[in-house]
């Protein structure tokens, strides 16, 4: 979708809705930017471990 789609389906007050709630979010905390690093680093890291089935005796 191109900016102007956007801007044609959302209309101008809320786009600027939109801008005023970002800017008054607060910035992250060094964890949080750590943390999304790592996520955008690596976003295909080795799959989380699960337990091992059941062998049938």
């Amino acid at each position: 979708m191109t900016r102007e789609e956007r801007r044609a389906l959302l209309g101008d007050d809320v786009i600027a809705y939109i801008h005023e709630v970002v800017d008054a979010a607060p910035e992250p905390t060094p964890e949080v930017v750590e943390r999304l690093r790592r996520i955008f680093t690596q976003p295909q890291a080795a799959p989380v471990e699960t337990a091992p089935a059941a062998s049938a005796a």
